[in-house]
Order: structure tokens, then sequence, then C-alpha cells
């Protein structure tokens, strides 16, 4: 974490993944939040949404644990999963 320690956004109490995010590490750690919000309203695991989306393992975890700020392109992939999952699922089979 951050040097100043001052936490801009709390852990989500009802989310025992989430974690709480300094203000220099907002950004990577509203993208992690998203991802494995995303990630979990479709009842996946991180090995089932990496192989059915096309994602490293390794990157995922690295993206929802926000230790690697996910790029642009891949949260533009994440929402739209978010939003058209099964429209993204007919053209990956």
């Amino acid at each position: 974490m951050a040097n100043n320690g001052h936490i801009t956004i709390p852990a989500d109490p009802n989310d025992p993944e989430d974690f709480p995010v300094t203000r220099e590490a907002l950004e990577r750690g509203q993208r992690a939040r998203l991802i494995r919000q995303t990630r979990t309203k479709l009842g996946l695991s991180q090995t089932e949404f990496a192989a059915r989306y096309h994602v490293p393992i390794g990157t995922l975890r690295d993206w929802e644990q926000a230790r690697v700020t996910a790029p642009d392109f891949a949260m533009a992939y994440v929402q739209v999963i978010a939003q058209r999952h099964t429209i993204v699922d007919e053209v990956l089979a």
C-alpha cells in the first residue's frame, strides 16, 4: 500500500475478497473491484473466468488483487462481458 496509508475506499464488508484502497491505488483498486464483481456475478471462479474469456490466470489474479493495473483494453473487454456475456460466449465458442 501507499506510504500515506489513508484509506480512500474501505473494504466492502459483504465481499470477503475485497480490500481497502489508498488514494494512490484508487484507479487500480476500482478496476480490480469491477473485474472481480463481473466474475462473481457470473458465478465463475478465477480459473473458469480465465479459461472462458481467454485471459491468463496469473494476469487475472494480478488484476483482481490490484497488483497490476488492468489496461484500458482489458477494462473495455470486462465491461462487454459484464453487459453482454452471452454474446461474448457465442463469439468465443
